[in-house]
């Protein structure tokens, strides 16, 4: 077999409900490829996700495809003192996104430029309030290193938690806080001085909420 298996149909978003965790439905595939499938449906609509905000609804389909061919070509490597599999699959995605920096960084560009570009469709809400917020964001992020870019949004966008990333890019913890506490600061200092956000802010203080969360900037 050279691929995982499709998801199930009529399979739950947490994989169902036999108590086995992320590492025994992968230990268990070594022996029951089908068993994947499990991973599959737990992790691949939150993958997707997380893609599609960086690259796209189009871009999101084939990272995610390949992030689980890979976890399932690789599988027999796992590490399964590892009982969650997340912070794996989101570095395989983050290496397959990272191949797409420039797109990213044109899109982000545009953005923040226009408000609009096709590659940056799947930005969460298109209501102009929204759009307002996201365009000087955007402008912030495309400015970061990819480095600092992939912690930031592995935190504000994936929900991981710091070592969960340290384990996701394979990096000491220590790298994780720094390149974090660099990126929140060029966000913050970015956001600071744009009087785009500030007007924004002063016309839908809500929407500018829920766009930057203190994820973003504490």
């Amino acid at each position: 077999m050279t691929g995982p298996p499709p998801a199930r149909p009529g399979t739950s978003g947490d994989g169902g409900d036999d108590g086995r965790d992320d590492a025994d439905v992968i230990a268990q595939s070594l022996d029951e490829p089908e068993l994947f499938a499990g991973l599959y449906d737990r992790h691949a609509p939150d993958i997707h996700r997380y893609a599609a905000r960086r690259l796209g609804e189009g871009a999101a389909d084939d990272i995610t495809a390949e992030t689980f061919l890979i976890a399932f070509r690789t599988r027999d490597r796992y590490d399964t003192a590892h009982r969650l599999a997340r912070p794996w699959l989101y570095g395989i995605a983050a290496n397959l996104i990272g191949k797409h920096r420039r797109t990213e960084v044109r899109a982000l560009k545009a953005l923040a430029r226009t408000g609009h570009d096709p590659v940056a469709a799947s930005w969460s809400d298109r209501s102009d309030d929204r759009i307002a917020v996201q365009a000087p964001l955007a402008g912030a992020l495309a400015a970061l290193s990819p480095g600092d870019r992939h912690v930031l949004l592995l935190v504000a966008w994936a929900d991981l938690g710091y070592q969960e990333v340290a384990e996701a890019l394979r990096i000491p913890l220590g790298t994780v806080r720094s390149r974090l506490n660099r990126a929140r600061r060029k966000v913050r200092e970015a956001l600071s001085t744009d009087p785009a956000f500030a007007s924004a802010l002063d016309a839908s203080p809500a929407s500018a909420g829920q766009e930057l969360s203190p994820t973003w900037t504490k």
